[in-house]
């Protein structure tokens, strides 16, 4: 086996921080990482890509909105990408951002070569245009309607100067490849949509900007900026040393696998192809599209206001327990609903019934019946060898499915044989065996498989979950075995006898659904009366900044609309030995002539201002709802000019 052979290459998107990253993005990332820890396991040299696309409008967009530069901006935003990476125990071998300089560099390399080869031109666009996808449509792709196909937005017609790619040219070549490959683009359905999206014809693409400038400056032109094409796809290749470290490039490429959502599997199927194909370098070994995890009122997006919080997940719930239920709950490549009520009743049924009460009663039993050593197995009769048979199939089919991305199968077939040996309990009725004499050696056998079995369904458990494999070598005693064990680890009867097992609290204690709820809707109704009292100690004034403010009780002299203006009223009013003008905008609730003579009260250190232009030179006091503006008056006779307090 070659050096290249034993390499393994896994990468997700890389992700936009226009915002902070939800449950779906969670799933895509712990699938890349769960099939890179199998791989590992399996004595492969692996490389897991992943991180932010980082350039573009929409970033310049919210930059300036928060008022940050977009460098930054992004910097903050990456930040909780990584946290969340963190949380979730995913274990990238790099995290790359597109603003790193070696990746621009290479962009700018890149399209240059295109460039040279003359497969990039430059042109006019007019077309269509949906800016939340920031992607141009044909007139065939957007309906009578003129949406856009993705995400079902409007789009608009723009022009605009522009480099083209020529991927029309390639379009034969790609679709032979995609034919002669049928593994290339996975699942198979989603192979179908992009050969008939290939047959329709692909146009050109726009590969350049001159809107904005957050962006890879065009090596040939100033006025533009490399777009998202060139420069986020191409991260897939700048990440491993293309044009940079040689020997690291040709370890790793072709990738041998891109995980992606469903909608961007046409970028990655049919743009980064042809880009790979005109560089004349290998096209990835397979691109596989995953469906999405949607909440129950759709696709998530912070918009609809149903996006998933995973670090809140993960708070309440563990990491292990979210790692386990992205993984088995939806079968990957379809699209699947999340719902609170369904993560919990997972990990009631598969981690506390099932895999938490079998570690419980078998450490309990080897604690009660040989005093919390692990007894030698004797003799095997008919039921422990179908037990073992059954761990050993189990060991093939997770490999089985784990090859082909199937981790709800994989998770299946080990669940089986973690049922299949809480029913060796029930076979075997360890609790008679204890109480009866003559039957230890029975005993000790029972106990072992039992303990044996668990080692397994550890190491098994190895790319799914983090915590939980370790918890359970440490309870049976074999927490550095397990720590270190490979794929070829997984032999029956390699669990090392009298040592003491120690037994401790369920690692999945039982979930209260209602309780939980309950919790947290108290949880919620805290935070919220928390944020309105923060939201009042900031409208609180101290007695200092109060006695700032002027108050004096006014007369008013004159009164006279302003001319042209529906509101306004001018006013000349007495403060005892001094006169004011004063504009107000009380026109629509009081006369001129009810207000002379009235006395009000003003503001009487306000900075002068001219409104409409009339100077103005205080202002006045008045409370208002809905239908009706009353002026606050003093309730008896009193001096003008005297200080209101």
């Amino acid at each position: 086996m070659s050096k290249k052979d034993n390499t393994f290459y896994v990468t997700t998107p890389i992700y936009y921080p226009s915002d902070s990253l939800h449950i779906g993005h969670a799933y895509t990332t712990t699938a890349a990482d769960s099939i890179t820890r199998y791989k590992k396991m399996q004595g492969f040299d692996t490389m897991f890509l992943t991180g932010s696309d980082e350039h573009g409008q929409k970033i310049e967009r919210s930059a300036k909105n928060s008022n940050k530069e977009p460098k930054k901006y992004v910097d903050e935003v990456v930040k909780t990408f990584k946290e969340l990476w963190k949380a979730l125990d995913i274990e990238y071998d790099y995290f790359i951002r597109t603003t790193e300089k070696r990746h621009e560099q290479v962009v700018q390399k890149i399209f240059k070569k295109l460039y040279d080869k003359g497969d990039i031109y430059k042109d006019k666009y007019e077309g269509w245009y949906c800016t939340p996808c920031e992607t141009f449509w044909a007139e065939r792709h957007i309906g009578e309607e003129n949406l856009c196909p993705d995400c079902n937005r409007p789009v608009e017609w723009v022009e605009e100067e522009s480099y083209f790619f020529e991927i029309s040219k390639y379009a034969d070549r790609l679709l032979k490849h995609i034919e002669d490959h049928p593994e290339f683009i996975q699942p198979e359905s989603r192979r179908n949509e992009m050969i008939s999206f290939i047959k329709q014809g692909l146009d050109d693409l726009s590969v350049s900007r001159t809107t904005f400038d957050w962006g890879v400056p065009v090596p040939i032109d100033e006025n533009h900026v490399i777009y998202v094409w060139i420069d986020a796809l191409s991260n897939y290749i700048t990440a491993i040393g293309y044009l940079t470290d040689e020997e690291m490039f040709k370890k790793y490429w072709p990738a041998d696998l891109h995980i992606v959502g469903k909608d961007i599997l046409r970028f990655h199927t049919i743009i980064w192809p042809i880009i790979l194909m005109a560089l004349d370098l290998e096209l990835p070994k397979k691109v596989f599209g995953h469906g999405w995890l949607l909440s129950e009122s759709g696709k998530m997006s912070k918009s609809r206001g149903n996006v998933v919080d995973p670090i809140e997940l993960i708070d309440d719930f563990g990491v292990d327990s979210i790692r386990y239920y992205l993984l088995r709950e939806v079968p990957f490549g379809t699209d699947g609903t999340y719902t609170t009520e369904s993560l919990i009743q997972r990990i009631n049924s598969d981690l506390a019934n099932d895999l938490g009460n079998l570690l419980n009663r078998t450490v309990s039993m080897v604690e009660q019946y040989f005093n919390g050593s692990i007894p030698e197995p004797d003799e095997l009769n008919e039921v422990d060898q179908d037990l073992i048979n059954t761990g050993l199939q189990t060991i093939e089919n997770v490999a089985k499915h784990m090859d082909q991305l199937k981790y709800t199968h994989a998770l299946e077939s080990l669940w089986n044989f973690v049922r299949r040996t809480n029913k060796y309990i029930d076979q075997t009725e360890p609790w008679i065996l204890g109480r009866e004499e003559g039957h230890q050696k029975r005993l000790g056998t029972v106990l072992y498989n039992l303990l044996e079995s668990l080692r397994l369904i550890a190491i098994m458990l190895k790319p799914f979950m983090i915590e939980t494999p370790y918890e359970i070598g440490r309870q049976i005693g074999d927490v550095e075995q397990i720590n270190n064990a490979g794929w070829t680890a997984l032999k029956w009867g390699k669990l090392n006898t009298n040592v003491k097992v120690s037994k401790a609290e369920p690692i999945f204690p039982r979930i209260d659904i209602e309780e939980y709820f309950d919790k947290k809707r108290k949880g919620e109704q805290e935070k919220t009366m928390s944020k309105e009292n923060n939201i009042n100690k900031e409208k609180l004034v101290d007695f200092e900044t109060f006695q700032k403010l002027d108050l004096r009780v006014a007369e008013v002299l004159e009164a006279k609309k302003i001319e042209n203006s529906n509101k306004l009223i001018k006013l000349q009013v007495s403060l005892g030995e001094e006169k004011r003008q004063l504009v107000a905008g009380i026109a629509q609730d009081y006369e001129e002539e009810e207000l002379i003579n009235k006395k009000i009260v003003i503001v009487a250190n306000l900075k002068p201002a001219t409104i409409f232009g009339v100077k103005s030179n205080g202002m006045i006091l008045a409370a208002s709802d809905q239908d009706k503006l009353t002026l606050i008056t003093p309730e008896g006779p009193i001096d003008n000019g005297s200080k209101v307090k």
